[in-house]
């Protein structure tokens, strides 16, 4: 019971009320968070890049890395739990331009297309999102509620 930390290029899951699953400093990076409220199961994911054909290698050693190896990983682990797809409470934050000023790689934007193509291809719908923008993000997703909520590195705290 407790805080449960996903770092970059990580996901957790769980069934526990009593946990918390929360990720620093989103970035660039994209934070996926899920939540069954019938059962009380959720799940969050911390992915840095969009296309695991990148890096196969990586893709199978790290699968949280990518949005198209983690995210399918996040959802069927959370049915592994009794949570259930039609239920599922979908909220996402990230893909901000931190580092890029010129806005030249596009990292933020294409972790956001890229996750965004999936959901559609899934036909899975965001109940809130927080991405773009130029500052980092920490997510908090609670178990017992269900509350998602978002700090902005500027000091803000709302749920998401």
């Amino acid at each position: 019971m407790g805080d449960l930390i996903v770092g970059i290029s990580d996901l957790k899951v769980s069934c526990n009320p009593g946990d918390v699953l929360v990720t620093y400093a989103l970035g660039s990076c994209i934070c996926v968070a899920i939540y069954d409220p019938k059962v009380k199961v959720g799940g969050l994911l911390h992915f840095m890049l969009p296309d695991s054909s990148l890096d196969a290698v990586k893709a199978k050693e790290t699968p949280g890395m990518f949005a198209d190896t983690g995210i399918p990983i996040l959802f069927k682990s959370c049915y592994a739990y009794g949570a259930e797809k039609n239920r599922m409470i979908v909220k996402v934050a990230g893909g901000a331009s931190i580092l890029d000023d010129t806005n030249y790689f596009r990292i933020g934007q294409k972790n956001i297309t890229a996750m965004r193509k999936i959901f559609w291809r899934n036909n899975v719908m965001t109940d809130g999102e927080d991405t773009g923008k130029n500052f980092n993000r920490t997510v908090r997703l609670e178990l017992e509620t269900g509350k998602c909520i978002l700090k902005s590195s500027d000091g803000t705290v709302r749920e998401l």
